[in-house]
């Protein structure tokens, strides 16, 4: 039940990244070049609702749709690693013109030039998987 439920939301929320154009290769070069307020407007609000949901799930002791305890961990200090790793995520966000969510709503919509960047974003993760003991966190 909840396999289908998440497949659910993650299609509609496919739909509404696809609808809104945060998918586009276009409006993500605009955001990269200054251009164009739209993906701002888009991460931006994105954002403040990501805060005050969080928020209000650790002032309020807030459930699950299944009725689970929601615990956030606490993030540990430091600011070289989040500097170094936005960075790193941002490069390849502009070469690629897609970060992670937009993939995967890319390859739904029949791109399929962007199954390329899936798979390099794959071989990414499995390589930082294998290399994580030896990288300073």
């Amino acid at each position: 039940m909840r396999s289908i439920l998440y497949l659910l939301v993650g299609i509609f929320f496919g739909i509404v990244m696809f609808k809104s154009e945060a998918a586009s290769w276009f409006r993500i070069y605009e955001m990269f070049q200054f251009d164009s307020f739209h993906m701002y407007g888009i991460i931006g609000s994105a954002l403040v609702v990501g805060v005050v949901f969080i928020q209000w799930i650790k002032k309020t002791n807030t459930k699950s749709f299944f009725g689970e305890k929601i615990t956030i961990q606490p993030k540990a200090k430091g600011y070289v690693r989040y500097i170094i790793g936005g960075s790193l995520f941002g490069l390849g966000w502009a070469l690629a013109g897609a970060c992670p969510g937009p993939i995967y709503v890319l390859v739904g919509a029949g791109y399929w030039p962007i199954l390329v960047v899936l798979l390099s974003a794959v071989l990414g993760t499995f390589c930082y998987g294998l290399l994580r003991s030896k990288l300073p966190h």
